[in-house]
């Protein structure tokens, strides 16, 4: 991501945005090869499918000019997807639906009329649709029919959008949607039967190193194009976008807006940056709303020239069918579960042995504190950098397998992958086959978690857990000193577990030793 920071940033001062007709975004996007032409980033953003002139006139470091063309466009290929960077919250990004975000907020996040009464009526890529006004609403705001702003809440209200219902057919268009998660969203699952839980919804990947990243291959070779990679650059384009669209000018250059967001956070707020896109992605839009903009949008294609081949003679029944379930499935699947780094992210060693797989789904959820590392880690590099020297002590140390957790808790915004959903830990002595044991990062016997962890563990990874079918939905939550002779997950953290649903009582263990000051997972084991 610095790189493409740096990009915008050379592209804005060699050539500032009032002495040429097209803004750094729009010159990026514009780099991609002249035979990849997108009809709706012609159509919706006045965007030309080559203008290699204009890169010319500023020209760029070789090695800047590469990265350009490489960007551009996004695809997957062998398994591996293209593209993409790494961004320093450890998040892979998808820079085509960024770039796209970002201009369409840079024009207004203009809304434009769908005459859906002529359906034989052709459409000229030229033309223009009277603009119906902007529409722009705060992180904060609500729409008119219900925003959750819960950390990776979906929206409840999903309903068959279909044209005999009570539903409206869509009259408008959001370019800012359109552009970067509306159009992929409904093409992809028009693909798809419904009768799957998703099309590879959210494949992540590995890159071959993290200290310069070059190659990103997917964990999964056969993953559709919605991958983590492109939702989150779809969805931070969108947030983005919706900023600039809302702020008066003159706006502040994009690499610089980049900085903010992928740092410390947007004009200084900690709670819009990278970390927490899916928390503020919620929201930005519900499901409805965005079932709404998948089905206009796919509308929008079928009519555009030259028509979209997957849509010739789709019925709008069935594109209102498919938004639907899409949107359903983006606000459930994606914004309804949390962020979880994999294992090769935060450099894990490999596992020592065979691991035993559970028989899920399982029945408990266990809860731990770390104790040692004792500070919360708030950046990627440090929550890595513990994960390795957990999994260092548990396996040279204790003589585990690999590190006991099933999952670790951040306050970064993120879930580490430990042992994952699938295979036994070592963190609930004598428990392990039973439950998931998940653990915050830091010592938590007088403080607390920060409140976006606590509700990870409260709502968020239970209950995306409970979707997926690997946790009953009466599972049982308890603290580890409630099964173990341990302190663990400290006193004021156990206090605050005692108040949350799913939480159960159990008989006390063994009276607790002298020893027990120690770190938590020293009474653990496997």
């Amino acid at each position: 991501m610095d790189s493409v920071i740096q990009v915008l940033s050379e592209l804005e001062q060699k050539a500032p945005m009032s002495e040429v007709s097209l803004t750094a975004s729009a010159r990026l996007l514009s780099a991609q090869d002249s035979g990849a032409y997108n009809p709706l980033h012609h159509f919706l953003l006045e965007v030309p499918s080559h203008k290699a002139a204009e890169l010319d006139a500023h020209p760029l470091s070789p090695e800047l000019q590469d990265l350009t063309k490489e960007v551009a466009q996004h695809d997957i290929r062998g398994g591996q997807e293209h593209g993409v960077v790494l961004a320093p919250d450890g998040s892979t990004v998808a820079v085509k639906p960024l770039l796209a975000g970002l201009e369409a907020g840079l024009q207004g996040r203009r809304a434009v009329n769908l005459p859906l009464d002529s359906p034989a009526t052709p459409w000229d890529a030229g033309a223009t649709f009277p603009d119906i006004g902007t529409t722009s609403p705060g992180l904060s705001d609500a729409s008119p029919d219900g925003i959750s702003t819960e950390a990776g809440a979906a929206s409840p209200d999903v309903k068959a959008t279909l044209p005999n219902d009570k539903a409206k057919s869509p009259t408008a268009v959001d370019s800012l949607l359109a552009v970067t998660l509306a159009a992929e969203l409904g093409l992809t699952f028009l693909q798809s039967p419904q009768t799957q839980s998703h099309p590879g919804l959210g494949t992540d990947g590995c890159w071959d190193q993290l200290s310069a990243p070059q190659n990103f291959t997917l964990l999964n070779p056969k993953a559709s194009m919605l991958t983590m990679a492109f939702l989150n650059g779809a969805l931070d384009g969108a947030l983005l976008g919706n900023y600039l669209s809302q702020i008066p000018e003159p706006r502040p250059p994009l690499s610089h807006l980049l900085s903010q967001y992928y740092g410390a956070g947007v004009a200084g707020d900690p709670g819009f940056r990278s970390n927490f896109r899916r928390q503020n992605g919620a929201a930005l839009t519900s499901a409805s709303t965005l079932a709404q903009q998948v089905w206009g949008t796919l509308v929008l294609l079928q009519r555009l020239k030259p028509a979209h081949v997957q849509l010739q003679n789709m019925s709008q029944e069935v594109l209102a069918q498919v938004a639907t379930y899409a949107a359903k499935e983006f606000t459930e699947a994606f914004l309804g579960c949390p962020a979880i780094h994999p294992r090769c992210r935060w450099g894990a060693a490999p596992y020592r042995g065979s691991p035993t797989p559970l028989q899920l789904p399982l029945g408990f959820l266990y809860v731990h504190h770390t104790y040692v590392p004792a500070p919360p880690c708030t950046t990627f590099t440090r929550c890595s950098a513990n994960m390795r020297s957990m999994q260092s002590f548990h396996q040279d140390t204790r003589g585990w397998d690999d590190i006991g957790y099933s999952f670790v808790v951040g306050s970064d915004g993120y879930v580490y992958e430990g042992r994952g959903w699938h295979w036994v830990g070592a963190h609930t002595l004598g428990h392990n086959t039973r439950g998931f044991g998940v653990a915050f990062v830091g010592n938590y016997t007088a403080t607390l978690p920060t409140e976006a962890a606590l509700r990870t563990v409260r709502e968020v990874l239970p209950g995306c857990a409970l979707r997926a079918g690997l946790l009953r939905p009466d599972y049982k939550l308890l603290g580890h000193r409630q099964l173990v002779a341990t302190d663990c997950p400290g006193n004021a953290l156990f206090g605050l577990l005692r108040t949350w649903p799913h939480f159960t009582e159990v008989s006390a263990p063994p009276a607790l030793p002298q020893v027990a000051a120690l770190r938590c997972t020293k009474l653990s084991g496997p």
